[in-house]
């Protein structure tokens, strides 16, 4: 039986170059070789795509890019081919055939339907969520109101761009009318974490606005939920499957970028410390919200349970999650019995499912 040949993505031209490049370290590790030929192609920070033989502690650390062997390439968009085209160091260009991509990029033109249109495009089968569905969930502002049409709990809520932005006093007063300080200020779209700020005054939501807006043009604004943070990882295509929740105890004031992939500060219980009926609450609402964005493949769902009330929120869908040691999607399907060199067997049969190979 041949082995299934697998184009793996990592890098880009994110904020989360330096997470994609771990995530890929761990799956390069885990894809079973008497399964699967990798092939690694690495995007660099300014967009160059290479080809690389660089070993997952090469691709982790970043020290990838000064591979001699590197050699540009690109995919083809035409139908007939399946490949990419590899320009070896004679200047000739090579096809190398694939039967699946998994995109292991986080953030803009990774998980935001971007490169899933390109293998639409090329007809090839690819890993997670399809081009609607990952646009959708990288924009918050569209995610909110999907959530709210589908009756998927969400906290009070608000939006602008960049030109109502502007005027500062207008703005305030539109957002106190729904809600009340401390407010969070957050990037329509952007990766997982990045861009977000507390705003306790008024002082805070301009400089809040001003540092949303360096990661996008469209700012949203959320009331203040004292709860816990969850999170459940769904699997699963028409059938979907979800986790219960665990429970992310964050190092900071709330669950920095830092916090989430760099600096370790931030712990995980598994389960997330809930009632029961609860944990089965939360994993009902994932799949809901999984669907009512039309997910495939694979996505982590982010809630809130508000301590008052026990009110369940959810926060977002991630539709790339983490796969680097810290992470919660791989530790969630772990701790249901499905360790990560499955996991990922089973999502490259997903995204075949979803392809109708």
């Amino acid at each position: 039986m041949s082995k299934i040949r697998i184009a793996l993505l990592f890098g880009g031209v994110s904020s989360e170059h330096e997470i994609s490049c771990l995530s890929c370290s761990t799956i390069m590790k885990n894809l079973n070789p008497q399964r699967y030929e990798i092939i690694p192609v690495g995007i660099t920070r300014d967009g160059r795509w290479f080809h690389t033989s660089s070993t997952p502690e090469q691709v982790a650390d970043g020290s990838w890019e000064e591979n001699p062997g590197n050699r540009k390439c690109m995919f083809s968009a035409d139908r007939a081919d399946h490949c990419i085209f590899i320009r070896q160091s004679n200047g000739m260009i090579t096809p190398c055939p694939i039967d699946v991509v998994f995109p292991a990029l986080h953030g803009k033109n990774g998980e935001d339907g971007t490169i899933q249109g390109l293998f639409e495009l090329a007809g090839i089968p690819y890993v997670g969520c399809g081009v609607a569905a990952s646009a959708l969930c990288m924009d918050k502002a569209l995610a909110n109101t999907l959530f709210d049409a589908a009756g998927v709990p969400h906290c009070a809520w608000d939006c602008c761009v960049r030109s109502e932005a502007k005027d500062l006093d207008a703005l305030e007063a539109r957002l106190l009318e729904k809600l009340s300080y401390p407010i969070f200020v957050k990037p329509a779209n952007a990766g997982s974490s990045v861009g977000i700020s507390k705003a306790h005054d008024r002082a805070e939501l301009e400089q809040a606005v001003r540092t949303a807006l360096m990661e996008d043009d469209k700012v949203i604004f959320e009331e203040f939920v004292d709860g816990q943070e969850v999170e459940c990882a769904a699997l699963g295509n028409d059938l979907v499957s979800a986790t219960l929740p665990g429970e992310i105890l964050a190092g900071a004031e709330f669950y920095t970028y830092d916090d989430k992939y760099k600096n370790g500060v931030s712990k995980t219980l598994i389960p997330a410390r809930l009632a029961p009926q609860k944990l089965e609450e939360v994993k009902g609402l994932a799949i809901k919200a999984y669907r009512a964005l039309g997910c495939t493949g694979l996505a982590r769902c982010d809630f809130f349970v508000e301590k008052e009330t026990g009110r369940v929120l959810i926060n977002e869908i991630n539709t790339l999650p983490g796969f680097t040691a810290i992470s919660m999607y791989p530790q969630l399907m772990e701790a249901t019995g499905l360790p990560v060199p499955r996991l990922l067997d089973a999502l490259v049969q997903l995204a075949f499912e979803r392809a109708g190979v």
